[in-house]
């Protein structure tokens, strides 16, 4: 059995808590969160939680899931030697915990929110460590939930984070541009869903670079210039001229 303390309970380390504390070779020990969390909940009914990081409970693995800035002072501040902590961010390097301990990373590389749940199946679970019986207890915990466990240094790691906030979170500003056009026009956004999901669909047996289509890929400067007039007074119209550039250069 892998015991597991979770350090923080934001979006990640809840969405990770269900997963795993359904996870048969997982005992979940406890959890720490600077505010207080709702323990009588069905969520955490059954696990001790606690405000006071002196009270940590003894573990195999300790999940930081704090923003980013403050994991370096927080692992500092852990009143605990010689274990296994891991921070769950894409684009912090493993050196910045404390090497009061031993360290790792446990990153799935997906987006969370609290009110929508997500299948851990398919999920990318990036593992580093320092040494290779840290990377297995990493690995085995990771294939308790998903099947796409991987090990990526921190270099790496960092660019592939990078990756992700193109495709996701600049990718979701688009949407709600999208979505702001249609409100004024008062028409759905769900006239846009079925063009989404084919996009995203395409990209399973095409490059992105080959499926890519539109007024820009075509040179079509017509349809262009309309779009832009329409744009004239928007603050999007900067977006749009920059997208447009680079999209007649593939």
């Amino acid at each position: 059995m892998i015991h597991v303390v979770f350090l923080g309970f934001g979006n990640l380390n809840h969405h990770l808590f269900i997963a795993l504390s359904s996870a048969k070779n997982v005992v979940i020990k406890q959890v720490f969160n600077r505010s207080s969390v709702d323990s009588s909940s069905s969520l955490l009914k059954n696990v001790p939680c606690t405000q006071d990081i002196s009270k940590l409970m003894d573990a195999d693995v300790y999940i930081i899931g704090i923003p980013d800035d403050a994991i370096a002072p927080f692992s500092e501040s852990l009143p605990i030697q010689n274990k296994l902590i891991v921070h769950t961010s894409g684009g912090v390097n493993m050196s910045e915990l404390s090497n009061n301990s031993r360290r790792g990373v446990f990153y799935p590389l997906q987006t969370f929110s609290k009110q929508r749940e997500v299948n851990f199946k398919n999920i990318p679970i990036c593992i580093e460590a320092e040494n290779v019986r840290d990377l297995e207890l990493l690995r085995k915990l990771g294939e308790c939930i998903s099947e796409n466990v991987v090990g990526i240094i921190s270099e790496k790691r960092l660019k592939l984070h990078l990756a992700a906030v193109f495709v996701n979170n600049f990718v979701n500003h688009l949407y709600a541009i999208g979505s702001d056009i249609l409100n004024k026009e008062n028409l759905p956004f769900d006239l846009l869903k079925p063009l989404i999901s084919e996009t995203a669909l395409k990209i399973e047996t095409l490059s992105p670079k080959a499926a890519q289509t539109g007024p820009a890929r075509r040179k079509d400067q017509k349809t262009i210039d309309k779009h832009l007039k329409l744009l004239e007074n928007s603050d999007n119209k900067e977006f749009y001229e920059l997208f447009t550039k680079a999209l007649k250069n593939v």
